[in-house]
């Protein structure tokens, strides 16, 4: 009997020390304040979480209008003549993201394409004006051009990424916005009879 009271008391012992130090640990979430080190430091929000209503929220599509997916640039003189095409950029992905805070829908929206080198192409630095635009209800609420800047090399073809992250309009009440991005070529040349 003694021997089961004394195995009854330690096993209480046993299980009263567990509990403290499971408390202790629980308590120690911040990184050792109950030690002393380093308690002082404030908790810090986790980054990168995303939360249910970022998902489930409205984000509108990018579109590529077919006249906007493809940019060619020709040698001096040379406009339309397939022998002096410097190069050709084409958009072949537009994507986005969409964040919400203070009644503004902010979305990051990028273009993803390549660029060709034509028959009069050279190396160095080529411009490409790619534009976003946002339309709601026919009118547009947001619009800006990039110029990119690519580097090519002789006859590589070389790819590209670039986003406007700074997309900003207010949230819609209802899910009517569109949003473009493609090739800004300007207003269209005007013929030399037309001139």
């Amino acid at each position: 009997m003694a021997f089961r009271f004394t195995s009854g008391r330690f096993l209480t012992g046993f299980a009263l020390a567990g509990f403290v130090l499971a408390a202790a640990g629980c308590q120690s979430g911040d990184g050792g304040g109950v030690l002393g080190l380093g308690g002082d430091k404030e908790k810090k929000p986790q980054e990168g979480k995303v939360l249910a209503s970022e998902l489930l929220g409205y984000c509108p599509q990018v579109t590529l209008k077919e006249d906007t997916g493809y940019f060619n640039r020709y040698a001096k003189g040379g406009e339309e003549d397939p022998a002096k095409l410097s190069f050709q950029a084409s958009i072949s992905e537009v994507t986005r993201s969409c964040s919400r805070a203070t009644g503004m829908l902010t979305m990051d929206v990028a273009a993803a394409g390549r660029v060709v080198p034509g028959p009069a192409g050279v190396s160095g630095t080529v411009t490409l004006p790619i534009r976003v635009v946002v339309l709601q209800g026919g009118e547009v609420i947001y619009s800006k051009q990039i110029n990119h800047q690519v580097n090519v090399s002789g006859n590589q073809v070389q790819q590209f990424i670039v986003s406007d992250p700074n997309v900003s309009v207010p949230i819609p009440a209802d899910n009517t916005l569109q949003v473009f991005a493609g090739f800004d070529a300007g207003p269209p040349k005007k013929k030399r009879d037309e001139e």
